[in-house]
C-alpha cells in the first residue's frame, strides 16, 4: 500500500474560506474538462447558486473514458459482491465502458435527450451503476429511488420528476427473501398521474414474476441491440441527478445536484478527507438509492480511479456477522464507509470480536462512519477489535459530501470520540441560537453554514425554488439552515446532537436525547438504544429510553433498568429525569438504518403517526406498543 499523502488542514481550510474562487478553480483543474472553467461561484438571475458556470464536462467521461484514455482499460473498476446470490464479479473499466456506452445508445434510441429525466429503481447490482452512468453519458438527469420504497412512494417521485423512461430489475433480495420489483413498478405507474413512455427491465433470472406490459423493454435486448455512443458535453451547472429526501410537509424534496461542482468536490474529498490513492479499493457499504451510494459507491471512487465495491447483502445474516470482514479481506479494501448502525449490529452479534479474527483485515487503513451520530462505545469497540481508526463525520443528502470530518491526510488532527470533526474545506460552520446569535463554546444551538456553500452541494429543489429558499435560506438569513443541533468545544471540534426536534425541554432545561443515548450505549449489556421525549403535564417533557440488549448478555429487566437510570443520573445529573427504561427486542428502523424516533414518540404519546414505507419491519411497532402498555401497568408511578 502506498504511503498516504499528507496535507495541512489548517492551511487548506483557511485558503478555502478566504479565497474560495481561487481555491476551487485550482481544485477543478484536477479534472478533465471539455472546457476548463474560469468562473468560480456565481448566482443565477433567480439568486440560485452555481459553480464553474462557464465550464463544460461529462461525469461519465470522468468516471470511465478518462481512465481508458490513460491506458487503464484492463484495471478493475467495480467489484460486485453478493452473498445473497453467492456471486462475485470483478469488472474492468473497459467492460463497464462497453456496457454503459451501449446502454446509453439504447436510451437515445428510446428518444431520450439532454434535459430529459429517468427514474432508476434497482437493487444493488452492477446494472444500477451502469444505468446511472449511461444517463450521465447522454446528459439525461437520473433519479435513483431506493428499491425498498413502496409503489405509492415511487409514484410520488414519478409525478415529481416526470421521467420519460424508468429502469428497473426483475427482483431484489432482502437477506433470503426474493422481492419482485416489476409488479411494484407497474403498481406505481398505475398510481402516478405522469406516465413514463418505457420501462426497461433487467431480468436477473432468479424466479421473480415479471408481468409484461406494452411499455416494457428488455434490458439485455436494448443494450446488445444498440450501438455505443460518446459522451455529451454538458455545462457544469447541468443537473446530474435528483435525489429525494424526507420533508417536514410529507412531500419528498428533490435535491438537485449539478455536474461540475459535484465532480470537483468529490475529487477533493477523496484526496483530502479520505486519503485515497488511485487503485486503492474503496467500499461504501450503503445503497445507490441514498446519497452515500451516489457519492461514494459510484461517482467519487470512479472519478478518482479507485475500484469500488457494490455489495448486495447485510452486515449480519448474510450469512453472519463476519460478512464485512470477509469482504474487506477478499477484496483488499483500503478505505471503508458505513453507518454506525451496521457496526452496532455486528457488535451485538459478536460482542467480543471473535469473528474478526477469522480474516486478515490488515489491508483496511481507515473506517469512516456517517448517516447518524455514532456513540463512543461503538467507536471504542471498533478501535479495539479491528485496530484501525474509526472516524465519525457528518453530512447530509443536501450537501452531497462531508461537511464535518477529521481529515485522514493530516496526522496532526486528533480523532475525538463523539465529535464529527472540524469543518471541511469550504464550509464555514457555526453554532447559533434561535435569535441567530453566535453562542459560546460548549453551548448547544443550531448548526448553520455561512452562505454560499462550496461546490457539490444542492443547487435547488426540483421544480420548487421557493421551498428551497424557505426551507434552507430564510430561517437564518445569510446561512444555510441544516436542521441539526450541536455544539463546538474549545478546540474547534463539532458535536452533532441530532435533529433540532430531538432536543427536549424538561422543566425549562434543554436536554439532548443523543447525550442520554451516549450514556446508555456505554453500558456493557446494551447493543442499541434510543431516547425520545414524551409529553408530561408537570415538566413539559420527560425522556424515555428504549434499549436492546447484547446477545448472550441479557440481564434481569429490573436490574438493567436500575443500572441505566443510575448511569444517566451519575453522568448527566438528576436534571435529565431519565427514569423510564423500556427493554425491547429491536428498534424500529428504516432500511437505511435510521431509528424512527418520531414514530416511537407518537406511540408513547398516543398520537397518530405515519409509518415510512422504508420501515424494515412493521411488526416491531406492535411489539413496542405492547411493551409500553405493559410497562405503564407495572410502573404507573414513574410516569
Amino acid at each position: 500500500m502506498q504511503p498516504i499523502q499528507k496535507y495541512n488542514y489548517n492551511q487548506l481550510y483557511a485558503h478555502s474560506i478566504e479565497q474560495p474562487d481561487a481555491f476551487w478553480l485550482a481544485e477543478a483543474k484536477a479534472l478533465s474538462w471539455f472546457q476548463q472553467p474560469t468562473i468560480g461561484y456565481s448566482e443565477t438571475e433567480e439568486g440560485l447558486p452555481q459553480w464553474f458556470a462557464d465550464g463544460q464536462l461529462n461525469a461519465c467521461y470522468l468516471a470511465l473514458d478518462y481512465h481508458i484514455d490513460a491506458g487503464l482499460s484492463d484495471q478493475v473498476a467495480l467489484i460486485y459482491d453478493s452473498p445473497v446470490t453467492q456471486t462475485q464479479q470483478r469488472i474492468t473499466y473497459g467492460q463497464m465502458h462497453r456496457e454503459v456506452s451501449q446502454l446509453a445508445g439504447g436510451l437515445q434510441a428510446l428518444g431520450l435527450q439532454v434535459g430529459d429525466t429517468v427514474v432508476i429503481y434497482m437493487p444493488m447490482i452492477p446494472q444500477a451503476v451502469y444505468a446511472m452512468l449511461a444517463c450521465a453519458r447522454i446528459g439525461v438527469t437520473h433519479s435513483v429511488v431506493f428499491g425498498g420504497f413502496a409503489p405509492h412512494e415511487l409514484a410520488i417521485r414519478i409525478d415529481d420528476c416526470k421521467p420519460k423512461v424508468l429502469i428497473t430489475a426483475s427482483s431484489g433480495i432482502e437477506v433470503a427473501k426474493l422481492i419482485a420489483y416489476k409488479p411494484m413498478v407497474d403498481d406505481a405507474i398505475s398510481l402516478a398521474t405522469h406516465q413514463p413512455n418505457k420501462v426497461v427491465v433487467f431480468n436477473r433470472k432468479l424466479g421473480a414474476r415479471i408481468p409484461f406490459k406494452p411499455y416494457d423493454v428488455d434490458y439485455d435486448a436494448l443494450v446488445y441491440g444498440s450501438d455505443p455512443v460518446d459522451c455529451v458535453s454538458v455545462p457544469s451547472t447541468h443537473p446530474l441527478y435528483i435525489l429525494y429526501t424526507s420533508g417536514t410537509t410529507g412531500k419528498p424534496k428533490g435535491i438537485v445536484r449539478d455536474t461540475g461542482g459535484y465532480a470537483t468536490a468529490l475529487y477533493a474529498s477523496m484526496k483530502y478527507i479520505y486519503g485515497a490513492q488511485p487503485g486503492a479499493v474503496f467500499w461504501a457499504a450503503s445503497d445507490v438509492g441514498w446519497v452515500v451510494g451516489h457519492s461514494y459507491i459510484v461517482y467519487g471512487p470512479l472519478i478518482y480511479g479507485c475500484p469500488t465495491v457494490i455489495f448486495e447483502g447485510k452486515p449480519v445474516r448474510t450469512p453472519d456477522a463476519s460478512t464485512f470482514w470477509r469482504v474487506i479481506a477478499e477484496h483488499q479494501v483500503a478505505i471503508m464507509f458505513t453507518a454506525p448502525t451496521a457496526i452496532r449490529a455486528i457488535k451485538k452479534e459478536d460482542p467480543n470480536g471473535l469473528l474478526i479474527k477469522k480474516y486478515d483485515v490488515s489491508c483496511l487503513r481507515t473506517q469512516f462512519l456517517a448517516g447518524e451520530r455514532c456513540d463512543k462505545a461503538t467507536l471504542a469497540w471498533f478501535q479495539e477489535h479491528v485496530g484501525v481508526p474509526a472516524i465519525d463525520h457528518w453530512w447530509q443528502t443536501e450537501s452531497g459530501w462531508p461537511m464535518l470530518a477529521t481529515m485522514a491526510t493530516d496526522p496532526t488532527m486528533p480523532i475525538v470520540f463523539g465529535a464529527a470533526g472540524k469543518p471541511v474545506l469550504g464550509y464555514d460552520i457555526q453554532i447559533r441560537n434561535e435569535q441567530g446569535e453566535a453562542v459560546a463554546p460548549t453551548e448547544e444551538g443550531f448548526v448553520v453554514v455561512k452562505w454560499p456553500l462550496p461546490p457539490g452541494t444542492l443547487s435547488n429543489l426540483w421544480g420548487d425554488t421557493e421551498r428551497f429558499k424557505s426551507g434552507y435560506l430564510q430561517q437564518m438569513p445569510g446561512f444555510y439552515f441544516s436542521g441539526d443541533g450541536g455544539y463546538q468545544d474549545e478546540n474547534g471540534h463539532f458535536f452533532i446532537t441530532g435533529r433540532v426536534d430531538d432536543v427536549i425541554n424538561v422543566a425549562g432545561h434543554r436536554l439532548s436525547t443523543s447525550e442520554m443515548e451516549e450514556v446508555l450505549s456505554a453500558h456493557p449489556a446494551v447493543a442499541e438504544c434510543a431516547v425520545v421525549g414524551i409529553d408530561d403535564a408537570l415538566k413539559g417533557q420527560i425522556p424515555v429510553g428504549l434499549v436492546v440488549e447484547k446477545t448472550g448478555m441479557e440481564m434481569e429487566t429490573f436490574q438493567i433498568q436500575y443500572e441505566l437510570v443510575q448511569l444517566v443520573r451519575d453522568q448527566i445529573g438528576a436534571v435529565a429525569s431519565l427514569r423510564n427504561i423500556l427493554v425491547v427486542k429491536r428498534l424500529p428502523k428504516t432500511r437505511s438504518g435510521k431509528i424512527l424516533r418520531k414514530v416511537i414518540r407518537a406511540i408513547f404519546d398516543n398520537m397518530p403517526y405515519q409509518v415510512p414505507s422504508t420501515i424494515e419491519d412493521m411488526s416491531c411497532l406492535d411489539e413496542i406498543k405492547q411493551a409500553w402498555e405493559e410497562y405503564q401497568e407495572q410502573q404507573p408511578k414513574q410516569l
